[in-house]
């Protein structure tokens, strides 16, 4: 017969690693860079995505994780820090809480991103957009083309 202590000692060698790997599994849940809604007239052109900052995006109503290059993790953080403010706002005109550029005469496209410090929001040819927009629009389209799957 094995020592109550030794058998106390194995129990907990076997269960306090598989307790503590468990717990590592509900671990805080990565924040949200930004969230895009884009709508349009143009077939394909509705989509919601969710970036966050873990390497992953979400796509429209798919709960599944599609994860993203550490290149498009890098411009969408560039991107979400401009839209929070961490950056010169003066330069890129993003100087407002709730900025709303309004579209120009023919439009296919529009964006609304939410991000922590508020919603900005501008159509494909809105005028005097900050190239932080284009930037966003092209980031926007690159992910829904590839990890996302989406035609558009």
């Amino acid at each position: 017969m094995i020592p109550r202590p030794v058998r106390l000692a194995a129990l907990l060698a076997l269960t306090v690693p598989t307790a503590l790997a468990l717990a590592a599994c509900d671990g805080p849940t990565p924040a949200d860079l930004f969230v895009v809604q884009r709508t349009g007239s143009i077939a394909g052109a509705r989509l919601t995505m969710r970036v966050v900052d873990d390497g992953a995006v979400y796509c429209n109503r798919d709960t599944r994780r599609h994860p993203i290059s550490s290149d498009q993790l890098i411009r969408a953080r560039a991107l979400a820090h401009l839209l929070d403010g961490d950056q010169d706002k003066d330069k890129q005109g993003l100087d407002q809480e709730h900025l709303h550029l309004k579209p120009g005469a023919i439009s296919t496209l529009s964006y609304s991103i939410r991000s922590e410090e508020g919603t900005v929001s501008f159509s494909d040819t809105s005028p005097k957009q900050p190239q932080a927009f284009y930037d966003l629009a092209a980031l926007t389209r690159e992910l829904a083309k590839g990890p996302c799957g989406l035609a558009r």
